[in-house]
Parts: C-alpha cells; sequence; structure tokens
C-alpha cells in the first residue's frame, strides 16, 4: 500500500472520513494525478508539477488541502487562506460537510490547467 494511503488510513475521526471524501473527489477529477508521499503528507502531481497537497492538522483540528499554483486561483480567493504563506493557499475542512463539492471540483480543474508552469512567477 502506497505510504501516502496509509497516512489517510491511520487517521482517526473525522480526519479520515474527509481525507477520503478529498481523495475520491481529486481522483474522479484529476484521474492522471499520481498520489505521492512528500513531507510525511499525501500529495498529487501531473507529471513532475504539484497539485496540492493533503495535512491533517490534529492541533489545530482542521484537514488543510494546499495549493502550490495559488496565484493563478485568484477568483477563489474567498474560499482560500494564505495564513501568512506567499506561495500556498489552501481549503480548510473540519467536518466533512464543510465540503463544498462543486468549489473544490472547480478549484482542482483551475490547478490541473497550470501543468508544467512555475508556481513562483504568475
Amino acid at each position: 500500500m502506497n505510504p501516502a494511503e496509509v497516512y489517510i488510513l491511520n487517521q482517526p475521526e473525522p480526519f479520515r472520513s474527509i481525507l477520503m471524501h478529498i481523495q475520491v473527489i481529486i481522483e474522479h477529477t484529476i484521474p492522471n494525478a499520481a498520489l505521492k508521499y512528500k513531507w510525511r503528507i499525501p500529495c498529487y502531481y501531473l507529471g513532475e508539477t504539484p497539485v496540492c497537497y493533503l495535512n491533517a492538522s490534529h492541533k489545530k483540528q482542521f484537514v488543510d488541502v494546499g495549493f502550490w499554483h495559488s496565484a493563478y486561483l485568484s477568483k477563489f480567493d474567498e474560499h482560500l487562506v494564505s495564513e501568512n504563506r506567499k506561495v500556498v493557499k489552501s481549503l480548510r475542512y473540519h467536518t466533512l460537510e464543510d465540503i463544498d463539492n462543486d468549489i473544490f471540483i472547480a478549484i482542482l480543474k483551475e490547478a490541473e490547467k497550470q501543468k508544467g508552469k512555475s508556481f513562483y512567477n504568475k
């Protein structure tokens, strides 16, 4: 089993359910995305281009879905949290019910378009 999948399955609830739901949405929306285990968290890549990472923050009680290409996602700024980060912005979910599938899918589709682009330059 992929270490990223082990990470997801070993999370306590509600993190496991949130992560599994997110995983299904990502893999359905971007079927070519590869789930890798980097920096001790699950990360999705399209080829060599990172799309997003998944992090269960037990201390802060949310699942963070971080997008490296956030400069290209500006039309979704009202939904994304930057929290003093220069490159990454994220969606944060405290419960499974917090996930708005339509918004998440729209952001994923926009992030998918950035394949091969540098996330340091807009």
